[in-house]
């Protein structure tokens, strides 16, 4: 289940291998593939898919849409789920034989996107103005749309609800401030369980730096912020609510993540993405629980959101029919199965209503999208924010602004 919790590690597997890759790999389009005269590719060739799934389901639903769409259209395409991705991606690009179409994270893109691994096709998409503007922008390299959002994940508040009515909380105490979450918090702190659990990682951290004002990059990741005043003030909350005990980070209550504290009753509260309740259905079936929008900071509303898109190569003989595919892999009726068969939000808006309709206790996440910051997409970030998370676990003993300014030199040496 942890794995479904963290797929923002994989953004950084991915853009680790991504730099392995700059040498050797894509075919010298360094204006972002096709042809000479800038059409597509177009072949009778098949197409391979490359996923990184989560599981059984992800991958008999992706399998399934992609054979109604080859039984449609006629051109041969096969689904292929990796047993790593980020590796795979990087062989295929340096032998010259990638995938014709794959899974690619935020992190990815910057490296495969700057070597002309990728094709940047998003202008060409039919449904290229449905997609959130802030997803748009995750996929956004050098002022080029290179590949549609296949879905996204945000992250709220889930709130056990047996803990907050043995701590004597109605409707009417749901925090929607951090002075309330901070009551609430010490409201529902015992000898059993501590009052929010969280990880210890800027994946959940980070969301209160959105909620100051902040975060550790600009939008569309070309400058580091991460040393601003906003930041030090979420760290300086996080860091209060720590030392007071009503905050604890999952590895502290001996958990690999918020979803297990939460789950286990180790914590009354946690910050998580949708990707939790399946995780807590299958694990933890009886527990109840209810989920909220995260309470607002200085700034107002904010959270984090995570996402991948379908890339295309560069290299792919049939970037026509790739075309496609994708095309219809983004459709609403393919996003809202793939939403039912294993939990992904649907990236466009199109999508939105009937989304909320098939999933009403879930509509705090999708809501989020309005005001949701994407996480540092530049090249080599992940490796800077593994750092940031590494001094993360140690924030109740340490300074936030040291923490920050060591952050934001490292992130400055990535946009020079």
């Amino acid at each position: 289940m942890q794995r479904r919790t963290s797929r923002w590690l994989l953004a950084g597997a991915l853009a680790a291998s991504g730099a392995l890759a700059l040498t050797g790999c894509g075919s010298g389009f360094s204006s972002g593939g096709s042809t000479d005269n800038g059409a597509l590719t177009s072949s009778n060739k098949a197409l391979t898919v490359l996923i990184g799934s989560s599981g059984d389901a992800e991958t008999a639903a992706v399998k399934s849409a992609v054979a109604d769409w080859s039984s449609s259209s006629g051109t041969t395409a096969t689904v292929s789920a990796a047993s790593d991705l980020a590796q795979q991606l990087a062989q295929g690009f340096s032998s010259g034989k990638p995938a014709d179409v794959f899974y690619l994270s935020t992190d990815a893109l910057a490296g495969f996107a700057s070597n002309g691994s990728l094709l940047a096709y998003g202008d060409k998409l039919s449904n290229k103005g449905d997609f959130y503007p802030s997803l748009v922008k995750s996929f956004t390299y050098d002022k080029k749309f290179y590949c549609a959002p296949k879905d996204f994940s945000t992250l709220a508040l889930e709130i056990n609800t047996d803990m907050w009515k043995a701590a004597g909380l109605t409707d009417a105490d749901v925090p929607t401030t951090w002075d309330q979450l901070e009551t609430v918090a010490k409201k529902l702190t015992t000898a059993d369980h501590v009052g929010l659990g969280i990880g210890g990682e800027y994946a959940r951290v980070g969301a209160f730096m959105t909620q100051a004002g902040g975060n550790l990059m600009n939008a569309d990741s070309t400058k580091a912020t991460a040393d601003t005043e906003a930041n030090v003030t979420a760290l300086d909350y996080v860091k209060k609510l720590e030392n007071d005990g009503t905050l604890k980070f999952a590895k502290d209550l001996g958990a690999g993540w918020g979803g297990e504290a939460f789950g286990k009753g180790l914590a009354a509260m946690t910050i998580e993405g949708n990707w939790i309740t399946g995780g807590l259905q299958a694990d933890y079936p009886d527990l109840k629980y209810t989920i909220v929008p995260l309470p607002k900071g200085p700034a107002g509303a904010g959270t984090l959101q995570f996402t991948n898109c379908w890339g295309i190569a560069a290299d792919s003989p049939n970037q026509k029919a790739a075309l496609k595919l994708v095309e219809k892999l983004t459709s609403a009726s393919d996003q809202l199965a793939f939403s039912k068969a294993f939990g992904p939000m649907p990236s466009i808006q199109s999508a939105a209503a009937e989304w909320k309709k098939a999933n009403p206790t879930l509509v705090p996440f999708l809501d989020a999208a309005d005001y949701a910051k994407g996480v540092p997409a530049a090249k080599g970030a992940a490796d800077v924010v593994t750092d940031f998370n590494s001094k993360i676990e140690s924030l109740a003993t340490s300074d936030p602004k040291t923490i920050l300014e060591s952050t934001q030199k490292n992130l400055e040496a990535l946009v020079k």
